[in-house]
């Protein structure tokens, strides 16, 4: 392949021939008139090389075709005068007319190639001071072209044809509109190096006119063999540099250009009045520098004001930007309540001063909103409680968002704590937000003199507002001293629940369940039982909770299920299928609302081999209405043949509906309707009220083809009269109690015996 670089040599040997020719003096005059057309057609060359082998842009492409088509035109002009020279020989030639208008064709379209380079301004403002900084520099820069060249050129005594000048003029103008246009150029698809080699290409006009005056027939020959050869050196060196071009944009400005252009105007204007032609010897001449220095420096004052105006606006953006910066920073964007940020600023003002008072509030059980109807609801049920907060507050304090569902108030009025307290439970006694939403919350209040550390006096009102939720929820507990420890204990326990799972604390117990008709074990339902090192055997009322509030569930949970699937089908591969019907875990609704539980009951089942219909996952009625996608992962299980049990059912207010959505199989009659069920008729109204609810609940069952298990059995008169009323299994204590898996081994096999005996 040919070296890219070997169109800018040609140009740059044509352009030192053309000096050395001039020291020389060899041959005779015309040859001056070679090296332009010489170096233009190397040019053209160089121009096409460009454009066959670079990649460019649509815009790149079609401004070195203008280029190109642009040299072409000026080569052929003056290969035109270079005839015309060789024919008038020994004389110089007037230029042609035909030259003239070739070359004059060729400068147009090299203003139209420079002038279509695109700037990257959108914004009208952007693109008027664009405009405003560019006027500037032409004058500038046409005044100085005007005084030292043209006018000079139309002065002398030595005529020169119009078509000269006329080439002059436009050499002029092109030299002008490039200099301020490439300044703006940010680069892009066109190098902004490549196209100020293009624009310093008009610069050589200067310099032929001010040649051309200063020496006459001397000076022409001097413009023709050593300046204008040099433009199709700049235009081979521009072809090159795009060759090598990034593409990558400047952000300078070049705020200096006006400024430059202003300085540029002065010169001929100092010419005119202090040199030695003097104002009166060119009245006319002396009237436009003077007038276009005048209109530069009021087009700069103009443009200064343009720069106050917009620096003011942008001060006072930058202004407004930081103050919105600052309210964001110390507010929270859904309730547009001061944030904890802001809270603890005021609180810690307040404690270095006076003292203070707080409320915490708190909304109790936020997450059943969230899961049951959605987040977009639960967000607009803060809003309207942050609403419904800051207007009971009102004068008495002022109100915040910690995080999530968990506001503070700083009570501002001395004693106004429990009125505050009183206004927020009375107003959310009504139903709030779009949705019309029945909300409780809790609150906890502290108080702390001057001096005291903003964290303990935190700390107090969440110990009070822990007690409030622990008392019952939906109402304010003020704090008192040693309120902290049960705090402190549940906060204990999630860190001991933690250690345990590690540490494999956790053990199953398996209760029995029974056919009633015969006694035989037909299931168990797997129970989780913690033994801790120090406190010995820990409540699963006490430990259940802890683990749900802190989302360590969702792990116990899925060690809960894998080791039932294991340890069932370790029983069912000694003992059968036949005794192992009805295998029950519990699932918390916080295990329904992670997204791998489907994939860790199918790889519980996988993993053990244990048949999807012998699993039965028993849920509460409140874990099942928890919206559209618990229900999606009920069907989900169902789908894969996991059977699902409705736990305690009776005592939630919507259970008969929720067998026709929930896909159930099994229904548990809850031990409330259990108890004292076996008093019969002759009892009291209680116990005919459970003996109606259980006969109803095993009616709806039958019904809609659903088993039914009774809870709670404790004696045989209750068994007896369960019978009677249709249901066929039970558990209970009186059935057995719940036992470790060692005892239900030893149980089934006791079974097995007495069924083989029989």
């Amino acid at each position: 392949m040919r070296h890219p670089a070997r169109h800018l040599l040609v140009t740059g040997a044509v352009a030192v021939l053309g000096m050395l020719w001039t020291v020389t003096g060899i041959g005779p005059a015309p040859v001056c008139y070679v090296f332009m057309p010489a170096g233009l057609v190397a040019a053209v060359f160089a121009l096409r090389a460009l454009r066959r082998d670079v990649e460019l842009a649509p815009a790149g492409r079609r401004f070195y075709l203008l280029l190109e088509v642009a040299a072409a035109l000026m080569a052929a002009g003056y290969v035109i005068l270079a005839v015309a020279g060789f024919r008038s020989s020994p004389v110089l030639p007037m230029m042609p007319l035909t030259s003239s208008v070739l070359i004059g064709l060729g400068l147009l379209v090299a203003m139209v190639a420079v002038g279509g380079v695109p700037l990257g301004v959108t914004s009208w403002s952007a693109r008027g001071r664009q405009w405003l900084d560019r006027l500037i520099a032409f004058v500038g820069c046409a005044v100085v072209l005007w005084h030292f060249g043209l006018y000079p050129m139309l002065t002398t005594e030595n005529r020169w044809s119009t078509g000269v000048l006329a080439v002059v003029l436009l050499g002029f103008l092109f030299a002008a509109g490039a200099v301020t246009k490439v300044s703006y150029i940010p680069g892009g698809p066109v190098d902004r190096a490549a196209v100020r080699l293009v624009a310093a290409t008009g610069l050589v006009a200067a310099a032929v006119s001010v040649l051309a005056v200063a020496r006459s027939y001397e000076g022409a020959i001097l413009t023709q063999a050593v300046a204008m050869p040099l433009a199709p050196l700049l235009l081979a060196a521009a072809a090159l540099r795009q060759r090598y071009a990034t593409g990558t944009l400047s952000a300078r400005a070049n705020s200096w250009l006006p400024y430059l252009a202003m300085v540029a105007a002065d010169v001929p204007l100092a010419h005119v009045l202090f040199g030695e032609t003097h104002l009166g010897d060119g009245i006319y001449e002396g009237r436009i520098v003077v007038g276009s220095a005048a209109l530069v420096a009021t087009l700069v004052s103009v443009r200064q004001w343009v720069v106050n105006r917009d620096n003011a606006r942008l001060l006072r953006e930058r202004a407004a930007s930081e103050a919105r910066f600052q309210y964001e920073a110390t507010h929270d964007a859904l309730t547009g309540l001061g944030n904890r940020k802001l809270f603890r600023e005021r609180l810690d003002a307040a404690l270095a001063s006076t003292g203070a008072t707080v409320l915490l509030v708190d909304l109790d059980d936020f997450n059943t909103v969230n899961d049951s109807l959605g987040h977009d609801v639960g967000d607009e049920l803060l809003v309207a409680f942050a609403d419904t907060l800051l207007a009971a507050t009102g004068d008495d304090g002022v109100p915040a968002r910690l995080a999530g569902d968990e506001f503070a108030v700083l009570v501002t009025t001395p004693g106004g704590d429990a009125a505050v307290a009183e206004r927020i439970m009375t107003a959310i006694a009504a139903p709030i937000s779009a949705h019309r939403l029945l909300v409780h919350a809790s609150a906890g209040i502290a108080s702390a003199p001057a001096g005291t550390p903003a964290r303990h006096l935190l700390r107090d009102a969440d110990a009070a507002m822990y007690a409030a939720k622990q008392r019952g929820k939906a109402n304010w507990v003020r704090y008192t001293a040693g309120m902290e420890k049960p705090a402190q204990a549940d906060a204990q326990l999630g860190g001991d629940l933690r250690r345990a799972l590690d540490a494999g604390e956790f053990t199953l117990v398996y209760q029995p369940i029974v056919d009633l008709r015969d006694g035989r074990t037909i299931g168990v339902e797997a129970l989780v039982r913690w033994l801790h090192p120090e406190r010995g055997m820990v409540s699963p009322a006490e430990f259940i909770p802890a683990a749900e509030r802190t989302g360590l569930i969702v792990p116990l949970g899925r060690w809960v299920l894998r080791e039932t699937c294991r340890q069932v089908a370790a029983w069912a591969a000694e003992f059968g299928l036949e005794p192992l019907q009805k295998v029950g875990p519990n699932v918390s609704v916080r295990q329904l609302h992670d997204p791998d539980f489907v994939a860790d009951v199918r790889a519980a089942l996988a993993d053990s081999g244990l048949p999807a219909d012998r699993l039965v996952l028993e849920l509460t009625e409140s874990a099942v209405l928890r919206g559209h996608q618990v229900l999606k992962v009920l069907h989900e299980l169902h789908d894969m043949g996991v059977r699902l049990a409705l736990d305690d059912f009776g005592t939630g207010e919507s259970s008969l509906s929720l067998l026709r959505a929930f896909p159930a199989a099994i229904v548990k009659l809850d031990k409330s309707f259990v108890d004292n069920i076996e008093l019969g008729e002759e009892g009291s109204a209680a116990a005919n009220a459970r003996q109606a609810v259980a006969r109803a609940v095993v009616q709806l069952a039958d019904a809609l083809g659903l088993d039914t298990v009774a809870e709670g059995i404790e004696n045989q008169e209750q068994v007896d009269r369960l019978r009677k009323l249709g249901y066929t299994v039970g558990q209970g204590y009186h059935l057995g109690r719940p036992m470790d898996a060692a005892a239900m081994t030893a149980r089934l096999a006791a079974q097995q015996r007495d069924l083989t005996a029989a």
